[in-house]
């Protein structure tokens, strides 16, 4: 067995459903995976929020918490993240501060600025109209902090006094992160002296270092944080073979090439996909869409993710994976688990 030892590695769960499946099967599934990542000693289990779409089903990651981190014992668990401008911060306060009264010192709550979903889904779900959600984003930020029991100086203590979060947590209060895929995030975070989540996964092309150098360079401490901190996300799948890996990935980026079409459908099977692909017309296009970022043996994948780790200085790695049955995800946990520090 190799010498190499990763940081600590975590979980990313998109909650998709495959086709053929429903909600509850993939719910079902997501509940396996958490109970092995748990099992085999990884750090953190995120799950995320989509609204209006047939092919995942986390739309609430509050609800889906409480549901998936019954048995566990160790694994912390959060959202990665929850789109802030969907919410007003006292709900927002009040449900994480409930789950961290269900499993003490094991809360996360990454908080997204991206609205996450379309005009009309918006106004289903009640947000400003406009910009002005996404607009206010930084002092909802802080006034989420303020509500789950961070208190900075510059809060109000008047207003503290008269509304917080409840339950009151106790020792322990959420971990509140900032999560991002441009500069925007990381010049947030920085100023608020939060730790920071580089939304990698995506492959869109996008250089993680220079956002990453960006907060560290510009990072103002905080009395919880008074260190920068990076969780770079990583999208994975290892199988016995760089070629079978390969094959299990095809799903990820037909899901790609559907989002890039607008008709995001259920994650279709290898050979679906397979047989999607081979009908796709433009065949230069596709080409360029990425799906799963790295891909192979157990070996192969955990020298990648080293590499990845070393450009970026990530003090941790959020890996995902796109496929269709969760056991391809499962098995990909198992074979990484002997590099976990």
């Amino acid at each position: 067995m190799s010498t190499l030892r990763l940081p600590k590695l975590s979980v990313l769960d998109l909650v998709t459903v495959s086709d053929g499946s429903t909600s509850a099967d993939a719910i079902a599934a997501s509940k396996r995976l958490v109970d092995a990542a748990d099992r085999l000693g990884y750090h953190r289990y995120w799950v995320a929020e989509h609204h209006n779409t047939s092919s995942v089903a986390s739309t609430s990651p509050a609800v889906l918490l409480a549901h998936l981190g019954q048995g566990t014992s160790q694994i912390r668990l959060g959202s990665g993240g929850v789109m802030l401008p969907n919410h007003a911060p006292l709900i927002v306060a009040e449900q994480f501060a409930l789950l961290e009264a269900m499993f003490p010192g094991r809360i996360d709550l990454g908080l997204g600025r991206a609205p996450g979903t379309d005009p009309i889904t918006a106004a289903g779900l009640r947000r400003a109209p406009g910009n002005e959600a996404v607009e206010r984003f930084p002092e909802d930020v802080f006034e989420l902090l303020g509500l789950l029991g961070e208190v900075r100086p510059e809060h109000s203590s008047e207003w503290l006094r008269r509304l917080r979060a409840t339950p009151v947590a106790g020792n322990d209060v959420p971990e509140v992160w900032i999560l991002g895929s441009s500069l925007y995030g990381a010049e947030l975070a920085a100023k608020l002296g939060l730790p920071y989540s580089f939304a990698n996964h995506f492959g869109m092309g996008s250089n993680p270092v220079s956002p990453v150098d960006h907060y560290r360079r510009h990072y103002t401490p905080s009395e919880r944080w008074p260190k920068p901190r990076v969780l770079m996300s990583a999208s994975v799948i290892v199988a016995d073979s760089f070629e079978e890996a390969k094959r299990l990935a095809m799903p990820s980026r037909i899901a790609g090439w559907q989002l890039r079409m607008g008709k995001l459908g259920p994650v279709q099977s290898p050979e679906q996909a397979a047989e999607t692909a081979s009908r796709i017309v433009d065949q230069e296009l596709f080409a360029r869409v990425r799906g799963t970022q790295h891909l192979g043996t157990a070996e192969q994948v955990a020298r990648q993710l080293a590499e990845l780790a070393e450009q970026t200085g990530a003090d941790e790695l959020l890996l995902a994976a796109t496929t269709y049955d969760v056991e391809d995800r499962i098995r990909t946990l198992e074979a990484l688990a002997p590099y976990l520090p």
